[in-house]
């Protein structure tokens, strides 16, 4: 079985100096903490970061083969595909032809969303479940009613996600609410301004090797691997 030591060396390695780390926490005063994720390399290109993790470090949750299909086959796809939308809209500009506009644009939003939300993902992923503390803890509560009443409606929420999509915890800053919405595809019926905290893919490339179609109870599973510190780090610098 690989270690996480080594595959992080080797990872690292292999992506030199393109991407430092999936994310950066950088202090801003006692006790807070900036999360920002790292989604482009030194050039400005979209890139994905090594796992944070070694393909078997989620077992008996989600199973080493899906982790590599899923990161390798979706995740990284999506990166490319996100630059060439970018980079098909630059020559539309260069050219004044804009006769793929349309196009061009349905397919940033679908892939750059793809990149975005499998960066959350993946080191939401990398915990022991349980339950928040602190302040995320007293904000789900105060919103939901309890952390009970919040788990069960974001499992209702993703597993009833209309085929290939998302269910989250958000919070929106203008109104200083925490909220559960579903993502259909990677992109549709989002609230504008919402930062996403806790991402459940249901994608079937997410899940289908090891629950075929079982989807809730993969869904109740990820629950048992969730990092709330990762969460409650993202909820931080939502607010800040």
């Amino acid at each position: 079985m690989t270690s996480r030591r080594n595959f992080m060396q080797g990872s690292v390695a292999a992506t030199g100096m393109l991407l430092a780390a999936d994310a950066v926490i950088a202090q801003t005063g006692p006790g807070r903490r900036r999360y920002a994720d790292k989604l482009t390399d030194d050039a400005g290109k979209y890139a994905v970061a090594p796992l944070p993790y070694a393909y078997d470090a989620l077992e008996p949750v989600i199973d080493a083969k899906t982790v590599e299909f899923h990161y390798n086959f979706h995740h990284k796809p999506a990166a490319v595909a996100a630059n060439r939308a970018e980079e098909g809209l630059a020559k539309a500009r260069d050219t004044s032809d804009y006769s793929q506009v349309k196009a061009l644009e349905k397919e940033l939003s679908y892939q750059l969303s793809s990149h975005i939300l499998h960066s959350i993902y993946w080191t939401n992923m990398a915990g022991k479940g349980g339950e928040p503390g602190g302040d995320l803890a007293r904000a789900i509560s105060g919103e939901f009613g309890s952390f009970a009443k919040f788990k069960a409606h974001l499992i209702a929420a993703t597993t009833s996600v209309e085929a290939s999509g998302w269910g989250l915890l958000g919070y929106q800053p203008a109104s200083k609410k925490l909220m559960i919405l579903q993502c259909e595809n990677h992109q549709k019926l989002t609230a504008w301004g919402v930062v996403p905290l806790l991402m459940l893919d249901v994608f079937e490339h997410a899940y289908y090797l090891k629950y075929q179609n079982r989807r809730p109870e993969y869904v109740n599973n990820l629950f048992g691997i969730v990092s709330w510190d990762n969460v409650a780090e993202r909820f931080d610098a939502a607010r800040s």
